[in-house]
């Protein structure tokens, strides 16, 4: 497993196809296509047409804003089904939040967890090195405000991956997919037959150069193990789950914003003094790259949900130039939905 695979989020925790121009649809429903409606502003189809640019085939988009002049949307592919890495992880911090919310099985946030190679998979940056005993509730920052894996292995076998999915069901999320655990999915793509943990010492192997007989998968986007969604969904599931729909207390719905607006891929694109929560995804593996920010922003307590997901093949070379590119594009589509906003 290449080391890009383990600490590419690093980068943007999260940030051929035809070069025709690509298609920017006014949306009543998220899917529908067409001319820019007029309650549209030109500056933000403008710059949703700039974005789309970058990978007019294998990209999209979609913001969607409930302004009281009247809720418009307007996206690019928004129906694609794109690989989104940890943007999923907003599905497990909702489910495991509803546990504690009924007090499953005595849970509480502040409840300690075991902090162990049972869970330890590339990508920890703030629990990989560490062994011993914490709470859920800095495990949950630690897999949204940083993206860690292992923190995200602890929450989601907590959360039970089969109780994530039926969340992702009521919904009406069709689009969307959750590996059982990113130490499944790394053992998955590592070329380890289909539901096969290779364990923390697998992993270790595999980032030793040791492929233990394994050939890497290139199906980044597969239906076994991966993390797949399409900006329908990410939008409607902010939509839904920032008002409170999946919670039964208010005080649930706050821990949930409290803990979405901590992650730093919205630091590149939300414009400054703006409110935002929602979730980063990345990944390179084997000439396949992705980028996704979704979730939403409040501009004058006007909701505006959002995601955009860059997906691309080629080279590593031009990895950090096409983060560069995509944290430029997204933040001008926003700073133009913000500007359009605060102007009406």
């Amino acid at each position: 497993m290449k080391s890009t695979f383990l600490e590419r989020r690093q980068a943007l925790r999260t940030v051929a196809a035809s070069l025709a121009a690509p298609a920017i649809a006014a949306c009543g429903g998220a899917g529908s296509s067409g001319a820019f409606a007029q309650s549209v502003p030109t500056a933000v189809s403008e710059a949703l047409a700039a974005y789309a640019q970058m990978a007019p085939q294998t990209s999209s988009a979609l913001v969607r804003a409930e302004a009281p002049t009247g809720t418009w949307s307007a996206g690019h592919n928004p129906d694609a089904k794109l690989f989104v890495g940890s943007a999923v992880k907003t599905f497990i911090l909702a489910q495991f939040l509803r546990d504690v919310e009924s007090a499953r099985n005595g849970l509480t946030s502040t409840a300690p967890c075991d902090i162990s190679d049972l869970y330890r998979t590339p990508g920890a940056s703030v629990l990989g090195s560490l062994s011993g005993t914490s709470n859920y509730r800095n495990v949950l920052e630690a897999m949204i405000a940083h993206s860690d894996n292992m923190a995200t292995d602890i929450a989601l076998a907590k959360a039970e991956p089969a109780r994530v999915r039926a969340l992702i069901a009521q919904a009406g999320l069709t689009q969307t997919q959750i590996p059982e655990s990113t130490r499944r999915l790394f053992s998955y793509l590592a070329g380890a037959p289909y539901g096969v943990d290779l364990g923390w010492q697998g992993m270790v192997r595999l980032a030793n150069n040791d492929s233990q007989g394994f050939t890497p998968r290139t199906d980044v986007i597969n239906a076994n193990e991966s993390m797949l969604s399409s900006a329908t969904d990410m939008v409607s599931w902010y939509q839904q789950v920032l008002a409170g729909k999946f919670f039964q207390k208010p005080a649930t719905t706050r821990e949930f914003k409290r803990i979405s607006s901590m992650a730093d891929a919205l630091w590149i694109a939300v414009p400054d003094d703006v409110v935002g929560y929602g979730k980063g995804g990345s990944v390179d593996w084997e000439g396949f790259h992705a980028l996704c920010l979704a979730g939403q922003m409040r501009t004058r307590d006007v909701p505006v949900s959002f995601c955009f997901t860059l997906n691309w093949s080629g080279g590593s070379s031009d990895s950090m130039t096409r983060v560069g590119e995509f944290g430029h594009a997204v933040a001008q589509v926003l700073s133009q939905v913000s500007a359009s906003v605060r102007g009406s």
